[in-house]
């Protein structure tokens, strides 16, 4: 073990959760047995053989054992010793029941955790068909049960230690089970006391010393990857040239690893040789090469569906019948038919050239059976489609020679339905195992060899992706979803897409000798123009089952929305009429249940639960008012309650008025019935009032029934009457008259509403006056300090005279009231007047009794329902969701000594921790600060706030920033998106767990005599909810460390290391998070300098401790090399810091993240969900619920929030169940941890192909046989970015990760593997969703260009002037392009989910007024930015991370900043499609039928202009007109800025242009030929241009096209010519060069008076050339940059790069036309304002005054 003798090592005092290093300590988690027992365990090194040559010490245990005999580091062994000792003692406290014998640790406990944690490795030993080195003694007997304990202890250790010290290796986990396997191999042997074969003496492992495990397994292993990603070139190199982490990983799924890499590691071997490239070791198992045909390859099964119905449908459609049945019953028609094997077998044949295409560098001299099998999947797939065409031609040869259908005819079609079966043996076989599928994970898991030669045949053997089918009854749910949504599709597109083309089609096939207007290649046939015509009807029959899906997944996700009790609070209304329910919900939910250690009958136990839970969802469940005010169950659910509101408090969301009027009093002032919170009881009394006047005369019961209905009424009625009982006897001294009146006047009412003679005896009509006296009593003593005594003596004898004489039906005189005792015994005349000398005010200090009497004169005076307390809509949507999550099928919770530890580990970079006092102050270019954005948008915020600064002591607002300055960077930075407002939710954790642990060990005395306190940081005193303090429970002294056995965590600060050496702020805010979050820690990477170039690096995780006042480290594990340089930052940064988190379940959070107290209350429910199946499979992953916290700021993080949440809410409701596809999205999931660690972790990290991370995790959960639900009865908060700059490049990065996820293995794989259905799922919600976006943007494109094909053509011309059925044909078909603007069509979600959860009304409204902002624009601006990055990366790579800044957007973005980052995804594009428009408007004779023509091109120039004018419309003043022009003049000098060669993209626009098409230089030869081939359709918008200038005089012959090009060239010399000599002349001999420029002006100008005088020219001409010749140098530009490493070193270069200037200048100017004419018009500016800040408006924000960066005045 490595003694780490240099300065930063770690102090063996220091600990991180136990003190292991001291077990005499006095630390409090000693106290309990469990941990003693694991701690015990692990001591058990009796007859253990002792490591030679290495000193033994008497306290080390078997983690010492081991890390002295392989040599593993000491702050790894000291790192898994606590790991495995907190796993240990949290596994004995969950037993139930708790085990017999109390002296050791119970067998099952390591058994059951041996049984998880080598599970992977298990399964891998019977993939590769080795034994496990795991030996274990059968015998159950005493004596042989402590050794297996101990084997065992041993084993899980020592995958602990290889795990904890593997570095980047943890990310291929079967690498570490090969090291595993090797070394379990050794500790066998040394366990056995074993003879080294060699030497004679006992054997002794192979690597050991001090770092050995490090030096000689996990270094070699990670120099390999290093080489590997050297040789990627920053992840730019092809795939097929270098190996990534899973190419590593497939690398020991063949048993070649154990025998090439043997043991100890050859370093010599071919995995790590790279001088002979013919033997090393290639790429494993897969291939990613970059083509569109990768959706083929992947969703294969699709594919052949959609094509073989298409097919099918239009040989049944070409008959022309009404119904399909019909054609049907023609013999011809069904032989027909018969030709969708023959396509079947081609696409089949295929897919086996291109997987041979694709893998062929696969094959090797070790890998030559998949070269055997590539060639024989081809050979038999082509000898398919011979034996169909021989069949199929034996039918039609018999039924042309029989000339009818004889019955050999019909046998021959027999003999063909004979091969067809065989054909689809396969889709039988598996849809029999689709049908069984317990027996096909069985066989796929099995190693027979029959079984894994039809796996490798059909599907190929891979170690991942075997037994992943779903239970019966899950496989039955979504296929029953997918019948209906393809029943609906195929019915829709045959009755309403290719039934209507097929009469057309005839048509234009059967018309002739069509008049082209060009020189047309094939003028005998109208195929080309019909295909054109075809192509995008195709096309949205592709795409338009992701619609139907859409469709069918938002009303099904509703219905389960619906059923699971979504959005039926969803107001304080709401909340106020089913509050009764609540407490028994809240009792039921969150609170354990008792249970009996001789308990029996637990499914008994679980059918009531589940029934009285069906209860409480339904209202049938026990009322509030049912909980008596004297149960234990009442004041915890009071304690949770107030508590959350305390929270709130903190958060500033709500007032402390709103306190009063939502907290829930405790035990003060004898109250018969449950204080509901005030403000559900305003105007009950009231009500009552006026109801007790009504019924004056009624009966007691009548009245009482009356009033009783409402819940709320009742309590109200009797907490007041008891209030004020209580109320007048203690401002009234005991010992005087005065006070044993008032008691004797309630006593009497007492007994008569006893008797049910109230309303006999008192009048109902009075009770009003007595209401008012009262009322001004209550006033009176409110405003404190009383002045003048008298006024409140003078209300307190009115009262008593209006409730003694006015109250009273029977009049009795002085003496009968002496008699009753309701009046004084003595005459007080000489004494003073009644009550002068009684009263006693308590002091004003007494808070409680002044909260209590503002709670009482609420209930007396308030005249309103009070629905808009609290005010803050954070605030009030977070009581209605927690209140809904309720009653929701939530499991019930085990107390927090039994539930599972987890822990939550959040991955930091550089963002920003906490603002700085300059971040908050620092006005922006439009003068706007953080603090005055904040103060605006959150202003009720702010002035809580200010009120709460006010009660802890504040004067001035000035001490805001000087005294108080820390707790204004809170306030501003719990308002970003920061590292502390995510460590302020994350601490919640730790308080509600210590809360929930006070209320399941406090005693009921405690809890009943009200002195119970909770562990949780308070404001002050004032705001106390107890009255006294505790003697504390038995474990109250353990809260703290009790808690950190059970939580943790871990925030990974890659950076923090330099960050600290730099001394930058944001390590001195982590710093101060560490010390006020003590369960808090940091991991990060240490860089230390060895020498004079060497460096080493450190896994280091720290926390701040209180005693030694300074942070410290606590662990300090070296690594082979920089861990972060292999992968993708995120990844990597995660697993580094993986190995410091703790318990059985971890939880991803990301920076943008935010938890709430009341969520965290229900996490050990959560937690709860491990242990039972979902389905056939218990979860691995636990998704949760998100809510986007940003979206009121502007219309367009409304925008994204509403998608948003439509995704996390109802898409991945619908994707767990009943689809059961949900992947991993990102956080808050919660992952099985030990599950995980043993599978490559939480997310992969390869190269640019795992940039997406996140989702991957779901990939190989799923592949790996997890199992990922979801749980939508907690919530997380979650930030998104807010500006549409910040959309758009986030969208971009998801496109562009969805582009990579298609080349990878992992979708190739569940594409293949997934059943039929589940693949369906899979596809749409995945890739599938951006491929789709591709689609409809590529229908728009070819609808068009085949439009414009027919108009230049003339062929449009030709069908309006023919028959009246060729014209109906034509337009017929062109109708088709309505079909397209179904792909806009992505709403559908997001209005059902708000319907759900809002209500019918609130949506339609939401619906209108997002309408009035734009958000069609916003949506179909989206789409392009989607269809563009997902197809460039698909196509040629370039995916890289794209920081988005989480910042608040206000301020104006610059025009050129917008034309960088959009004009190659929607500028050009709107152009283009644009300049189609006009000239399709110019040439097309459909544009005289005005109908038609705005029906085709309406949805179109709304897409043109979404795409040009979106940035402009959601960037703040963008119609300014000043803004206009400074950004227009900011765009020229960027575009004319040379800059250097360290000049970046936003200062010179020849930079941006370079890095604009790095892509094309990364691209592989098929992207550049593709981008060629797209770009060669300028090159047909000028042939076709060409054709209508009138020089052309009609003709159409080939050469008018090559003459254009004469034009084109002189454009381009008159250019160049003119370049030159202005680089040359234009300041050396300017007279010379204005003369040139004359002399080519006036040589121009007579070229074209001369063509126009010999009539050779027209004026149209010149725009028609403007038109056809502009695109043809954009195609011509376009492909030089395709070509650019041929050209870059020749002359032309530069003239290129001029020329692109050149266009760059033309578009900019095209873009900037709408935006300078709306910024002219002076009512457009305020109208974007309104627009863009709508929601902000609706709130009260002056946003006019937040742009002009203007403040209010005082």
């Amino acid at each position: 073990m490595n003694s780490q003798n240099d300065d930063t090592a770690v102090s063996e005092e220091v600990y991180n959760i136990i003190p292991l290093h001291n077990l005499s300590a006095d630390h409090p988690c000693y106290r309990f047995p469990e941990v003693r027992l694991a701690i015990s365990a692990l001591h058990e090194v009796d007859n253990l053989r002792l490591p030679p040559f290495l000193p033994w010490k008497p306290d080390y245990d078997l983690l010492d054992w081991l890390g002295l005999h392989f040599g593993f580091q000491s702050s790894n062994v000291k790192n898994q010793r606590e790991h495995l000792v907190l796993h240990l003692s949290n596994a004995q406290m969950c037993l139930f029941p708790p085990p017999d014998n109390l002296d050791s640790l119970d067998p099952s406990v390591v058994c059951q955790f041996r049984r998880h944690l080598l599970e992977n490795y298990s399964h891998w030993c019977s993939y590769l068909g080795i034994r496990p080195n795991i030996q274990l003694s059968d015998s159950h007997s005493t004596s042989a049960i402590r050794p297996n304990v101990r084997r065992q202890l041993l084993y899980v250790a020592l995958y602990l230690l290889i795990w904890g010290e593997s570095a980047n290796l943890r990310l291929v986990p079967e690498c570490i089970c090969y090291i595993f396997h090797h070394m379990a191999m050794e500790l066998n042997k040394i366990l056995e006391d074993s003879i080294d074969e060699n030497t004679g003496r006992p054997f002794l492992p192979c690597i050991s010393g001090e770092d050995a495990f490090l030096n000689r397994i996990v270094t070699p292993i990670y120099y390999a990857m290093k080489t590997e990603v050297e040789k990627s070139r920053n992840g730019t190199a092809l795939y097929s040239l270098w190996r990534n982490y899973d190419d590593i990983n497939e690398y020991f799924w063949s048993s070649r690893c154990l025998k090439q890499l043997k043991w100890p590691i050859d370093i010599g071997s071919t995995f790590f040789d790279w001088s002979n490239k013919k033997e090393r070791v290639r790429k494993t198992g897969f291939v990613e090469q970059r083509s569109f045909w990768n959706v083929f390859r992947s969703f294969h099964k699709l594919c052949v569906m959609l094509v073989l119905f298409i097919q099918a449908a239009v040989i049944v459609a070409w008959e022309e019948k009404d119904y399909p049945w019909e054609a049907l019953k023609t013999p011809e028609v069904l032989v027909r038919c018969l030709t969708v094997f023959f396509t079947w077998s081609a696409m089949k044949f295929l897919l086996s050239v291109l997987d041979a295409a694709m893998h062929y560098s696969l094959v090797s001299r070790e890998m030559k059976w998949l070269g055997v099998k590539m060639v024989l999947k081809i050979v038999v797939s082509a000898g398919w489609i011979v034996a169909f065409g021989i069949f199929y031609g034996r039918i039609w040869d018999q039924r042309l020679s029989d000339g009818r259908w004889s019955p050999e005819v019909i046998r021959r079609v027999v003999n063909f339905l004979k091969l067809a079966l065989v054909f689809i043996a396969q889709e039988l076989l598996a849809l029999v195992l689709f049908i069984l599928p317990c027996v096909g994970n069985y066989l796929e898991n099995t190693n027979w060899r029959i079984f894994c030669l039809l796996s490798w045949w059909f599907q190929g053997r891979t170690f991942v992706g075997r037994g992943i089918r779903e239970g019966f009854t899950d496989s039955i749910k979504y296929i029953i979803f997918w019948i209906f949504v393809l029943a609906t599709k195929f019915s829709y597109s045959y009755f309403l897409q290719i039934n209507p083309m097929i009469g057309s089609t005839k048509t234009l096939l059967r018309t002739k000798n069509v008049n082209y207007e060009w020189h047309e290649f094939n003028k005998h046939s109208n195929r080309f123009a019909l295909w054109l015509l075809w192509l995008p009807v195709v096309l949205i029959y592709l795409m338009d089952l992701q619609i139907w899906f859409s469709i069918y997944s938002s009303f099904l996700g509703s219905i389960i929305g619906m059923f699971n009790h979504l959005g039926e609070i969803r107001n304080m209304q709401h909340l106020r009429l089913r509050f009764q329910y609540l407490a028994s919900a809240i009792q039921f939910s969150l609170l354990p249940e008792e249970r009996l250690l001789n308990e029996r009958g637990r499914d008994r136990s679980k059918f009531r639960d589940a029934i009285h839970q069906l209860k409480l969802m339904c209202g049938f469940g026990r009322p509030f008012r049912k909980l008596e005010p004297n149960q234990v169950e009442t004041y915890k659910v009071a304690m949770i309650w107030n508590e959350i509101i305390m929270t709130f408090r903190e958060e500033d969301i709500v007032s402390d008025h709103e306190v009063d009027l939502l907290e829930m009093p405790i035990r003060y002032w004898n109250i018969r019935v449950i204080q509901w919170p005030c403000a559900f009881l305003c105007n009950a009394v009231l009500l009552a009032l006026r109801r007790a006047k009504t019924l004056s005369d009624a009966p007691d019961k009548r009245l009482w029934s009356k009033i009783s209905k409402n819940e709320c009424m009742r309590c109200a009625v009797i907490e007041a009457y008891d209030s004020v009982r209580q109320f007048l006897l203690t401002i009234l001294k005991h010992d005087t008259e005065e006070h044993s009146i008032v008691k004797t006047f309630f006593q009497e009412i007492d007994q008569w509403i006893q008797l049910e003679k109230f309303t006999k005896c008192y009048k109902m009509t009075a009770l009003e006056m007595v209401h008012e006296k009262l009322i001004h009593l209550l006033n009176l003593v409110l405003k404190p300090p009383v002045k003048d005594l008298n006024e409140v003596v003078n209300a307190l004898q009115a009262l008593y005279e209006a409730a003694i004489g006015d109250f009273s039906k029977e009049y009795r005189d002085i003496y009968q009231l002496r008699e009753a005792g309701l009046s004084p015994r003595t005459n007080i005349s000489g004494a003073g007047f009644l009550f002068e000398k009684a009263i006693e005010l308590p002091s004003p200090d007494n808070e409680i009794f002044f909260r209590r009497l503002r709670r009482l004169h609420a209930i007396l005076t308030s005249q309103d329902s009070m629905v808009k307390v609290p005010a803050n809509r954070e605030a009030r949507r977070r009581f209605s969701f927690f209140s809904n999550s309720m009653f929701m099928n939530i499991p019930r919770a085990s107390p927090i000594v039994k539930m599972a530890a987890f822990s939550v580990l959040t991955p930091y970079y550089n963002e920003d921790v906490l603002y700085s006092k300059e971040q908050v102050r620092t006005e922006n270019e439009d003068g706007i600060s953080i603090l005055y954005y904040l103060q605006t948008i959150y202003a009720d915020e702010w002035r809580n706030f200010l009120e709460r600064m006010r009660r802890e002591g504040m004067v001035s607002e000035e001490e805001l920033w000087t005294t108080r300055l820390r707790d204004l960077r809170l306030w501003a930075s719990y308002r970003g998106q920061t590292l502390a407002r995510t460590t302020r939710g994350m601490m919640y954790y730790n308080r509600a767990l210590k809360m929930l642990d006070v209320l399941d060990s406090a005693s009921e005395m405690n809890i009943m005599e009200g002195s119970l306190q909770l562990p949780s940081t308070r404001l002050d005193d004032s705001m106390d909810f107890v009255s006294s303090q505790m003697s504390p429970p038995s474990r109250g002294s353990l809260y703290g460390h009790w808690i950190a056995m059970k939580y943790t965590y871990v925030v990974a600060c890659q950076l923090y290391g330099t960050q600290k050496a730099k001394k930058e702020p944001h390590a001195e805010d982590i710093l101060n998070l560490l010390k006020e979050n003590e369960s808090l820690r940091v991991a990060y990477i240490d860089e230390v300098t060895v020498g004079r170039a060497e460096k080493e690096y450190y896994s280091v995780l720290v926390k701040y401790d209180k005693n030694l006042q300074r942070e410290v480290k606590i662990y300090r594990i070296k690594l082979p090399g920089d861990p972060l340089k292999l992968g993708e930052g995120k990844p990597e940064n995660q697993n580094n810091a993986i190995i410091f988190t703790r318990g059985d379940a971890v939880q991803t959070i990301d920076m943008n993240q935010d938890n709430y107290f009341e969520e965290a209350l229900k996490m050990r429910n959560l937690l709860e969900e491990f242990k039972h199946n979902d389905g056939i499979r218990k979860p691995t992953i636990l998704g949760i619920r998100e809510h986007i916290f940003t979206g009121p700021v502007s219309s367009t993080a409304q925008f994204m929030c509403a998608q948003e949440t439509s995704f996390v809410t109802l898409g991945q409701r619908i994707m767990a169940n009943p689809l059961k596809i949900r992947m991993h999205y990102g956080h808050p999931d919660v992952f099985d941890r030990f599950w995980f660690i043993t599978r490559g972790g939480i997310s992969k990290g390869s190269r640019v192909i795992n940039i997406s991370e996140d989702i991957f995790a779901g990939f190989n959960c799923t592949l790996r046989g997890g199992n990922i639900t979801h749980h939508e009865y907690i919530q997380f908060g979650k930030g998104r970015d807010v500006g549409l700059n910040q959309i758009s490049v986030f969208e971009a990065k998801i496109a562009s990760g969805s582009g990579e996820q298609l080349l990878s293995r992992d979708v190739y794989r569940l594409g293949n593997k997934l059943d039929f259905f589940r693949m369906l799922s899979f596809f749409y919600t995945s890739v599938g969703f951006f491929f789709n976006a591709c689609v409809v943007v590529f229908a728009f494109y070819a609808f068009w260009w085949g439009r414009l094909y027919l108009a230049l053509s003339g062929f449009e011309s030709s069908m309006k002037s023919g028959t009246a059925d060729q014209n109906a044909a034509l337009i017929s078909i062109l109708s088709q392009e309505f079909l397209i603007g179904l792909g806009l069509f992505n709403a559908l979600p997001m209005i059902v989910e708000s319907i759900v959860e809002h209500g019918l009304l609130t949506c339609v409204w939401e619906f209108i007024i997002t309408q009035f902002q734009l958000s069609s624009v916003f949506y179909t601006f989206s789409l392009g930015t989607r269809a563009h990055y997902f197809g460039r990366t698909l196509l040629h790579g370039g995916a890289k991370y794209r920081a988005t800044g989480r910042g608040f957007v206000v301020q104006h973005k610059s025009f050129a900043e917008s034309y960088r980052l959009y004009a190659r995804s929607h500028f050009v594009k709107a152009i283009e499609i644009g300049l189609i428009l006009a000239v399709y408007s110019l040439y097309s004779p459909v544009v005289g039928t005005s109908f038609v023509y705005l029906a085709l091109c309406l949805a179109s120039w709304f897409l043109v202009a979404s795409w040009i004018l979106s940035p402009f419309i959601f960037n703040p003043l963008s119609f300014e007109w000043l803004k206009t022009v400074n950004d227009f003049h900011e765009f020229i000098n960027w575009i004319w800025h040379r800059g250097s060669v360290f000049a970046k993209a936003e200062q010179s626009w020849e930079k941006w242009w370079d890095e604009e098409q790095d892509h094309l230089r990364t691209t592989s030869i098929w992207g550049k030929v593709s981008e060629i081939i797209l770009n060669l359709r300028f090159f047909f918008f000028q042939y076709g241009m060409a054709s209508k200038l009138k020089i052309a005089s009609g003709r159409n012959s080939f050469a008018v096209y090559l003459l254009s090009w004469i034009y084109i060239l002189w454009g381009v010399g008159v250019y160049a010519i003119s370049t030159y000599i202005s680089n040359k002349y234009s300041a050396k001999a300017h007279l010379y060069y204005r003369s040139v420029q004359t002399i080519i002006f006036v040589l121009t100008i007579f070229g074209i008076i001369a063509l126009r005088m010999l009539n050779l020219l027209k004026f149209l001409d010149l725009i028609t050339s403007m038109f056809g010749f502009i695109p043809t140098g954009w195609g011509v530009i376009s492909i030089a940059l395709v070509l650019r490493p041929f050209l870059e070193k020749s002359v032309i270069w530069d003239s290129v790069v001029s020329f692109a200037r050149v266009y760059e200048i033309m578009f900019g100017v095209i873009v900037m036309s709408p935006v300078a004419v709306l910024s002219w018009l002076p009512w457009i500016q305020p109208m974007q304002t309104r627009i863009l800040f709508n929601e902000a408006f609706g709130r009260g924000l002056h946003i006019s005054q937040i742009l002009a960066g203007k403040r209010a005045q005082a």
